[in-house]
């Protein structure tokens, strides 16, 4: 038997959900120990057209509620893209990975074959379930994640590769 939707998703988002809060942990520790606006930080962007980091935290954030919730049909989360500060995107990562936690395993298992409709402006696309988490979900999660990252060391902080792959 191969892995199941949910071993694809829940953990794996959960996981790099942490680790995210850690690389925002350092960022904040970085602007108060060398006095930076940490404001600076969240709204950074690695070049004008781009989103600032506080909308690529966002972004993972919405990447993995929406999939559990469009592939277990389970009732969409709404969260406002309202947040500013580290403990702020910290509190929106939290309300994440506690939905997260709270989604049971066999509303993902199974739904390899189950249609899932992703509507986005002026545009939707229909995908089975194994193809929305493997050809869209994961990958663009793991572009937001690497985005932050990106963000934080442009601006200095202090990260290597370890920081973004976790405790392995």
């Amino acid at each position: 038997m191969g892995t199941g939707l949910y071993d694809l998703t829940v953990p794996v988002f959960i996981h790099h959900l942490r680790i995210l809060s850690t690389l925002l942990d350092k960022g904040a520790a970085f602007a108060g120990d060398r006095g930076i606006d940490p404001l600076a930080l969240t709204g950074a962007r690695l070049i004008e057209d781009m989103k600032p980091l506080t909308a690529q935290i966002q972004s993972a954030c919405d990447t993995a509620k929406g999939t559990v919730t469009r592939l277990g049909e389970l009732e969409p989360v709404a969260m406002p893209d309202d947040e500013q500060s580290f403990a702020q995107l910290q509190a929106r990562i939290a309300r994440t990975i506690a939905l997260l936690e709270a989604v049971p395993q066999q509303a993902i298992d199974g739904r390899e074959d189950a249609q899932v409709v992703l509507k986005v402006p002026n545009a939707e696309f229909r995908f089975a379930g194994r193809d929305h988490v493997l050809r869209f979900a994961l990958p663009n999660f793991f572009f937001h994640v690497a985005m932050a990252y990106a963000l934080l060391r442009q601006a200095g902080v202090p990260l290597g590769k370890m920081d973004y792959l976790g405790a392995l």
